[in-house]
Formats: structure tokens, sequence, C-alpha cells
């Protein structure tokens, strides 16, 4: 399989970089030309297209004769990079390529999740000092996913809870809503949130769907577990 991966330079990108390596994957990787540099470790194993993310033309290089395409969903500035970034990729991938993209759990798909209050002032309160500052826009990610769920395309956005670094767990569990019981303990190691990404390239159950995933050996998901196995 060949795959684009689209923010390869970050830390989430890195790990997926590495998953699909440890796959056998020909790998292609998308960055900024100053964060170029951040991919040494990978040089010679990955073929590199350096370039803005939202720019078509530099999608259009790096997806081409890619099976799979990865992309980190990144709401930085206020230049439409989230929403640019996506339309280049649904534009650009072959039919029939495997799309998967990279978001927080504030997307909502169908209008069924439950957010908490807390959660809600947070991101209400972050979006608005990002946007005061010139930062980042979350609604350019709403936006963004609003494309890709429109779209007929192979896609899947996979909704990431809080994220902390450490060694792999395993691959992390997932609901279609936030509220689920399996969801609560709202933390997945960054490199399992890569690894459910890599690993649903080849999982056709995940097409056209938006899974909020959990770390597999948090206490709501080992709770999940065992009231499966005992029939509750």
């Amino acid at each position: 399989m060949k795959v684009c991966i689209v923010g390869a330079s970050g830390k989430l990108g890195h790990y997926m970089v590495r998953h699909a390596l440890d796959r056998g994957y020909e790998v292609v990787g998308v960055c900024r030309e100053r964060s170029v540099g951040k991919l040494d470790e990978f040089k010679d194993r990955i073929t590199v297209v350096q370039g803005a993310t939202n720019n078509r033309e530099v999608i259009k290089r790096a997806v081409a004769g890619c099976d799979g395409v990865l992309v980190v969903l990144v709401p930085w500035g206020v230049q439409q990079y989230s929403s640019g970034t996506a339309q280049a990729v649904l534009d650009q991938a072959r039919p029939g390529a495997r799309l998967m993209f990279s978001c927080g759990w504030h997307i909502n798909r169908d209008g069924q999740d439950v957010y908490s209050a807390s959660f809600k002032g947070l991101t209400r309160v972050f979006g608005w000092v990002a946007r005061l500052f010139r930062v980042a826009d979350i609604d350019d990610q709403v936006e963004a996913c609003r494309r890709v769920f429109e779209s007929d395309t192979r896609w899947t956005v996979v909704r990431g809870s809080d994220l902390e670094e450490g060694e792999s767990q395993g691959l992390p569990v997932w609901s279609r809503h936030i509220d689920d019981p399996i969801l609560e303990s709202n933390i997945t190691r960054r490199i399992d949130f890569a690894l459910f990404m890599v690993e649903a390239l080849e999982n056709d159950a995940l097409v056209q769907e938006a899974p909020a995933i959990v770390g597999c050996q948090t206490p709501s998901a080992l709770a999940h577990a065992v009231a499966v196995s005992s029939g509750e």
C-alpha cells in the first residue's frame, strides 16, 4: 500500500509514519518547508513533499498514486487551513482511495453527541481567544469535517480525546457518540491515536464513520469490557 501522510512532521504525523513503515507501506509525507528537518529520522525511507497542506498543487503531487491518505486536520491560523486541506484532499485523491482525517471531540456529525457544560464552555473560550490572537480557528475545523461528511469518498473522521505521551497500550476503542460511558475516561496515548488511524485504512467497517476513541486500557474502556463479558 502507498499512503500519503498530510502533516507528517507533527507529533501525531510522526507516529503515523512509524506505524505505516512498520507495515511495509510506501510513505509520502507532506509538511511545510521549515519543518522538513523534523523528518530526518525517516530520511531515505519516505518521500517528502514540501509545502502548505492547503495548497492544492502540493496535495495533488503528494497523493498521486496513493491508496490511502491520512490527514492531520489542524485549525492553525485564520486562513481556512483545515477546510482548505480537507477540500484539496477530497478533490485530488484518486477515486476509491481510503481517506482518514483526525480531529477533536468537538466535531459533531449527527447532532446526537452530548457534551458537558464545562467542555462546551472551554471550547467556546479557547475558540474565542484563538481567533482573537489569530492563532487558530476551531470553526474552520468544523467546516472541514462538514465537507468530508458530505462527500461520497471512502472517508473516516477519527475524533480524539485528550492525548498523552507514553508507550503504546494497544488499539483504542471507539463509539459513535461522545456521551457513551466507554469514552468517559477521555484520554488516549498519542501513539495509539496514530495506530487507530493507520489500522483503519484497511477496516471497511469504518468507511463513512466518525469514531470517537479512547485508550483501551483506560478505566472506562476496561469497565465496558467487563460489562460485556458478564453480559450486562
